[in-house]
Order: structure tokens, then C-alpha cells, then sequence
């Protein structure tokens, strides 16, 4: 039922991903979407998928052209919600058992916010700092970035993905560190 590989990654060039794209049934893109597809079905829940020629994070110029560096989708539902094991099992559905395993295998090197940065936001009154949960891992075929805005209350609605370059693991890890 699912496929035991993706067919384009980060790593694959732009046409070889847009191809792929449009190809898979999960996305579905309308007409005229290449590399990003939002999905709305109603104003409380949306769905955007996004595939960049830049790393995530703060914008750097690209080392190869029309090569795609990471893949990411977001998720709002404020009907159902949005936790980790639903971005989880999103990444399957669009990408397959092989590329969700390497998920489940990669060692977290990084995960947010710590204790400091608790306080911290709690002590200026900064419910988004505070509210942001995220993890970096590093898997044997890529790296990956989750995370999720889960609120001092209630239950969190918005949370995305992204699977990256191994090689871009270290720029955005940097850059979460010193936000």
C-alpha cells in the first residue's frame, strides 16, 4: 500500500521533484502548482506542501542551482489539532515506509525549547517562544526538522516538517540556537 521509497527528495533536481509532485495522489496539486500545494477545506484547516532550492532557516544563496535542498509541509487544523505523531504519519503517507523509517531511526541532535528559554518567554510575556516545541534529527539518508506550537493550554493546531540535506543540519542548528 505504501511504497518503500520516495521518488524525489531533497537532493533531486527542481523538475525531477515537480514531476513527482504533481505524480503523487497525497498531494494532488491544482493547476499551475509546481513546488508548493496548499490544500484548504475549510478557513480552520489547510495544508501546504513545499519543496525549496534553499536551505530552511535564514535565506543563504543556494550552493547548486536547481537543486532542491529541502522538502517541507505544515499542517493547520483547528478542528482536530496537530501533534507530532500526526506529522508522522503524514510523512509516510506522502513519502513512503523507507523515508518514514529513516525518520523513526535518526537520532535527535537538538530539540527546543529548554528550560532557559521557558522562563525566558514566560518572564516577557512571549507565548509563541514559549510555545514552539521542536527537535532536529539526523538519519542515515536525511535530516529532519519538527515542529509544533503547542500552547500553555489547549492543544496544539499548527505544526510542519521538513526533511533537509544532511549537510544543512548544522546551519539551521545554529541558527535555533541562537534565536
Amino acid at each position: 500500500m505504501f511504497p518503500l521509497s520516495a521518488n524525489a527528495l531533497p537532493g533531486q533536481t527542481t523538475d525531477e521533484v515537480a514531476a513527482w509532485i504533481q505524480a503523487n495522489p497525497t498531494l494532488s496539486p491544482q493547476s499551475g502548482e509546481t513546488l508548493l500545494v496548499r490544500k484548504s477545506d475549510t478557513a480552520a484547516q489547510r495544508f501546504v506542501f513545499q519543496a525549496s532550492t534553499l536551505p530552511p532557516g535564514r535565506a543563504t544563496p543556494p550552493l547548486r542551482t536547481g537543486i532542491v535542498r529541502s522538502e517541507r509541509f505544515e499542517i493547520f487544523d483547528l478542528v482536530n489539532g496537530v501533534n507530532a505523531d500526526r506529522l508522522q504519519e503524514t510523512l509516510r503517507i506522502i513519502y513512503g515506509l523507507g523515508i518514514y523509517q529513516d525518520f523513526q531511526r535518526a537520532r535527535v541532535v537538538y530539540a527546543y525549547p529548554d528550560e532557559t528559554v521557558v522562563n525566558l518567554a514566560r518572564s516577557r510575556n512571549a507565548p509563541l517562544l514559549e510555545a514552539l516545541q521542536g527537535e532536529l534529527r539526523l538519519g542515515q539518508r536525511f535530516a529532519y526538522w519538527v515542529e509544533v506550537a503547542q500552547p500553555r493550554e489547549g492543544r496544539p493546531i499548527i505544526g510542519r516538517m521538513t526533511i533537509l540535506l544532511k549537510e544543512d543540519l548544522e546551519k539551521i542548528q545554529t541558527e535555533l540556537r541562537n534565536r
